[in-house]
């Protein structure tokens, strides 16, 4: 059988076109983006509307050039991890500067983080009960809704509104700071963690590192998942190598930031016991010994940091009404039904389908340790947290990369990783800029923004092909 061999891409131009593709989201979002209250515009204004269509211009240009470079990774020379290291530097560096984007989360982040510093209950208290101007950056939903995020965070969330005196600008950089350490700690972890899995280590950084829901949300948005990663990678790395009690206490660390990470839990202690086989008693022994790490460095943790375990309590946050995830989606399908048809049970709807996806949930996770917990634990983690995503009452897409972050290192097959980036270029294209629920007018902008980019997409590669075919031409004359 004659191999066919791939034509080579050009890394620079996939970088050049990714950086275009930032730097024009990051301008849009000047206007467009989660801009604090004093500086933010009505969504009718021109300024805002010519910034809505560059951002999603940009977000098209952006998913080009990553898929561009998917191509260069699985081409004849792929670039070295040096190169891609770079290229993530080089397209996140626009949205460093950026205003926040697809979310006002960090505004929580840093009211939340103040209230830490002014010895308020954060776990009894939503942001409202700080006072004073932050508050209003908060969005609605979340102004009197308790933290559910664990003490690290929120150590660290202190520690910033510390440093910035809870000074919106200053803190909002802070927090990004912290999610680009992060974004760092995720790219240093994901090629061992290929190496260890038998995967290619430049792919999985392409798909894990440079994925644009990483760049656009956990770099964009500042969201707090960036630390969660980072540490769990930096755990599961450790317990495949010979550190398995260090391996558990940085998982621990990633759950004390985000509560999902602990399922990590779980591979730490299958790991824990391969290093064990052929000992009596060696998966006891590793379960128990993993509780024990994990339970010591929760109190050891939470006993240094002084905020409790009221996070346990506010783990049930409320929902908003127009969430798209899947249970509450049928919740709301349901409610209609059943309202239309006079029943009483209508309120019962939502609740009912919440705890039918926490069930699926468990269920999912059952049969996928099952499966794949000897050969392959850290696949069966990255499907656990994308059920925990997709079945949960709430969705937002910065919640799938729990589960890509270890498919794409653990992933055993190029179908599941084209199936994982697919998802991520839709899931690119699902939030707004502003954060906020777009309505008719703001579709429009976002879809013609798009539609201008694949029009300047389409327009450069016609005129590279009759570059290259007046070349042939030329050549051949001579």
């Amino acid at each position: 059988m004659l191999a066919i061999r791939l034509p080579v891409v050009d890394t620079r131009r996939c970088q050049l076109l990714g950086l275009a593709g930032s730097t024009a989201l990051a301008a849009g979002g000047a206007t467009a983006g989660a801009l604090p209250v004093r500086e933010a515009l009505a969504p009718g204004s021109g300024r805002a509307s010519f910034g809505l269509v560059g951002v999603y211009f940009g977000l098209v240009l952006l998913i080009a050039g990553w898929a561009l470079l998917g191509r260069a990774v699985r081409g004849p020379e792929p670039p070295v991890r040096r190169t891609l290291m770079l290229t993530l530097c080089l397209w996140a560096a626009p949205l460093v500067l950026a205003p926040p984007l697809f979310s006002r989360d960090v505004y929580s982040y840093l009211a939340q983080g103040a209230m830490v510093e002014a010895r308020m209950d954060v776990y009894a208290y939503g942001p409202s009960h700080l006072g004073g101007p932050l508050p209003a950056e908060v969005a609605p939903l979340w102004q009197h809704t308790p933290a559910p995020y664990g003490p690290v965070f929120l150590a660290l969330a202190s520690a910033i509104a510390d440093v910035s005196r809870a000074e919106v600008t200053s803190g909002v950089f802070g927090m990004r700071i912290v999610a680009l350490l992060g974004v760092a700690l995720m790219a240093l972890c994901l090629p061992a963690l290929a190496r260890h899995c038998g995967a290619d280590p430049a792919a999985a950084l392409w798909l894990g590192a440079l994925n644009p829901l990483v760049l656009l949300h956990l770099v964009g948005g500042a969201h707090n998942d960036a630390v969660m990663l980072g540490l769990l990678g930096a755990g599961l790395v450790a317990a495949l190598g010979r550190w398995p009690v260090l391996g558990a206490v940085l998982v621990t660390l990633a759950a004390l930031v985000k509560a999902p990470a602990a399922l990590g839990l779980a591979a730490v202690a299958v790991l824990w016991t391969r290093r064990r086989f052929g000992r009596k008693g060696a998966q006891a022994q590793a379960v128990l010994g993993v509780l024990a790490v994990s339970a010591a460095t929760t109190v050891v943790t939470t006993a240094l940091t002084g905020t409790g375990y009221g996070w346990i309590s506010a783990l049930d946050t409320p929902v908003s009404p127009e969430n798209w995830s899947l249970t509450s989606s049928l919740g709301r399908m349901t409610h209609r039904l059943l309202e239309g048809a006079g029943s009483g049970l209508a309120p019962l709807a939502a609740p009912a389908w919440h705890l039918t996806g926490l069930a699926a949930t468990a269920l999912a996770i059952l049969l996928v340790w099952r499966r794949h917990r000897l050969r392959r634990p850290l696949y069966a983690l990255g499907l656990s947290l994308i059920a925990v995503a997709l079945l949960g009452p709430a969705i937002r897409p910065w919640y799938v990369l729990w589960g890509m972050f270890l498919i794409a290192a653990a992933g055993p097959d190029r179908s599941v990783r084209r199936a994982v980036a697919a998802g991520s270029s839709a899931l690119a294209l699902a939030v707004l800029p502003s954060g906020f629920a777009p309505d008719g007018r703001q579709l429009a902008l976002a879809t013609a923004g798009g539609l201008l980019a694949v029009l300047t997409l389409w327009c450069a590669c016609l005129a590279a092909r009759r570059g290259r075919t007046a070349s042939a031409v030329a050549g051949s004359t001579i």
